[in-house]
């Protein structure tokens, strides 16, 4: 019964709709004004369209698509949003430059024109907060503070005992 119902209304609904009239044809409207297309900001200097990657966008030197594809391809998370690798791409320039200024400096300490791991190794054990996030990290030829313990060191005497002995 509850077929016949549910085929009785459809064939109901199908009857009650009345056939299309045929459109007439409407008179014809003046044409508007054509409008010029808006040519981009800076496509009008130059007539080329001109395309900026991200980083340039955000005015850094890191690659951010790159940096985006590698968290992409590493599955770090299931979607990554589209300001997630500006900000890493900002922060792993920030720490480069930090240590690539102390490096710097320390070969020039030296007297030195090129940077060596050795120069990479003191400017990062030198900075405290550096040495605290590179705590557990081994620089390969970067060796160690130059460093002795007081114990080791000689003591300093006395002019009278020094001169009896």
């Amino acid at each position: 019964e509850a077929m016949l119902k549910a085929e009785n209304k459809r064939n109901k609904k199908a009857a009650s709709k009345k056939p299309k009239a045929e459109k007439k044809p409407k008179a014809e409207k003046k044409p508007k004004a054509e409008k010029k297309p808006k040519a981009p900001k800076a496509a009008k200097e130059g007539g080329k369209k001109s395309t900026k990657s991200r980083s340039e966008r955000a005015g850094l030197q890191f690659p951010v698509g790159r940096i985006h594809r590698f968290l992409r391809d590493g599955r770090y998370a299931e979607r990554i949003g589209a300001g997630a690798p500006v900000y890493l791409s900002a922060v792993l320039e920030y720490l480069t430059a930090e240590v690539l200024e102390l490096a710097g400096n320390a070969s020039r300490d030296h007297k030195k024109q090129r940077i060596v791991p050795r120069h990479i190794q003191l400017a990062i054990r030198n900075d405290e907060e550096l040495n605290r996030l590179l705590a557990h990290i081994t620089i390969p030829a970067g060796g160690v503070l130059p460093n002795i313990h007081s114990i080791l060191l000689p003591k300093k005497s006395k002019k009278g005992t020094a001169e009896a002995s």
